[in-house]
């Protein structure tokens, strides 16, 4: 596993020199980028040796554009290449500053240009005053980073190097070693999962739609990049997810097309998008002009589910969903049966506390003489839940 340790500039940078020996001692290769901050506290030196790599500072170094041009061509970029071979990124300590730079996007160093060019998982451990902590900016930079597929090593609480008392203190080594080495259990499978709900044009400006937001489907995409999973993402919904192969789409049409052409590389499909059953018969070339009544004549959309499960490898484990408001289970059961996938997530999207347009969710995954009940959570919980159960699949698969 090659890991790229970012070190910025606090009190805790030292302990980064502890990460790095807890990583290497798990068995991942370490190469360590640091901030002009980081240099102040640790110099670049103590890193080099601990890891035998050279270590990254300035993208402006004539050592960076040395190591580019060695063996690679005149023309390769240091950053895009260290971005483009490493299996994760590791930022310990993370501060205020780095975290705020992620989350809006700002790449005016070497390792916040690495953030924004790599689609390794990344994982951070912030470290800084409780206050900084506390501060709402913090907060809200977090929950954008969370929401982008990037894992947090929270913080410990305790005496704080400025004198204080409270959380910032950064993570045991130990503690980041493990989330970092956590649930690799899908290394080596490639998921194809399907997220948002598509939109069927009436005319250039209406069309027809459901209320899917996408959040399952990209709650999928997450849990399967942070357990090692490749991922093909085709999606409907705004938003992306790092360590993601995307593929955007509007139309039921345009996602069938999509799915089928990445279905060869798949183990794992995910059929989480809500697809529309119809399309309008003949679509309006111009804005339709309000009238006392309209009729629409549709046509029905291929069951893109049952194309998969037509045309996959063998050996491949599909996963549909039946979003329900009656008789759930009992319609989960009739799909997983006439459809023929491994496995049926039903849920009951006439909730309002789950289902569709929020952030929690529960159901029933049905498989061949097994039912698992999968209790009301973040819908990121319940993407583990049934991730977790993929194996099993794949031993009725095989027999």
């Amino acid at each position: 596993m090659r890991v790229l340790l970012g070190v910025c500039g606090g009190v805790a940078a030292y302990k980064a020199a502890e990460l790095t020996r807890e990583l290497q001692r798990r068995g991942a290769e370490v190469q360590v980028v640091m901030t002009a901050g980081a240099e102040r506290f640790v110099t670049p030196l103590t890193f080099a040796a601990l890891s035998g790599r050279q270590v990254l500072g300035s993208i402006w170094e004539p050592g960076v554009a040395e190591v580019a041009c060695e063996g690679a061509g005149e023309f390769d970029i240091e950053h895009i290449r260290v971005a483009q071979e490493i299996d994760a990124l590791v930022i310990a300590p993370a501060t205020a500053n780095t975290i705020a730079k992620m989350a809006h996007g700002l790449a005016d160093d070497l390792l916040s240009t690495i953030c924004l060019a790599t689609t390794a998982p990344v994982w951070i451990a912030p470290a800084m005053n409780v206050n900084m902590w506390q501060h709402a900016a913090t907060q809200e930079n977090l929950a954008t980073l969370r929401a982008r597929g990037v894992r947090v090593v929270e913080p410990g609480a305790g005496y704080l190097a400025c004198g204080m008392v409270g959380e910032g203190r950064l993570a045991e080594v130990e503690e980041i070693a493990d989330a970092v080495f956590a649930r690799r259990d899908l290394v080596g499978e490639t998921f194809l999962i399907t997220a948002g709900g598509t939109r069927e044009p009436i005319d250039p400006v209406r069309f027809l739609g459901n209320r899917s937001s996408g959040k399952m489907g990209m709650a999928f995409a997450v849990a399967a990049v942070s357990r090692g999973a490749k991922v093909l993402l085709v999606t409907a919904a705004s938003g992306d997810v790092a360590g993601c192969e995307t593929v955007r789409v509007n139309t039921a049409a345009e996602m069938q097309t999509a799915v089928l052409g990445l279905l060869p590389r798949a183990t794992v499909v995910v059929m989480a998008a809500a697809v529309a059953d119809y399309r309008v018969a003949e679509v309006a070339g111009q804005k339709l002009k309000k009238r006392d009544g309209m009729t629409l004549e549709l046509v029905r959309n291929e069951d893109i589910l049952q194309r998969v499960v037509a045309e996959k490898m063998s050996g491949t484990v599909v996963i549909g969903f039946a979003a329900e408001t009656e008789r759930v289970v009992e319609e989960g059961r009739r799909k997983l049966r006439e459809k023929g996938v491994d496995a049926i997530v039903a849920n009951d999207v006439s909730r309002g506390d789950r289902g569709f347009e929020v952030d929690r969710n529960g159901g029933t995954l049905l498989m061949r003489g097994e039912e698992v009940e999968l209790a009301v959570g973040s819908k990121r919980e319940m993407a583990e839940r049934v991730l977790d159960w993929v194996e099993r699949m794949r031993e009725v698969l095989v027999g």
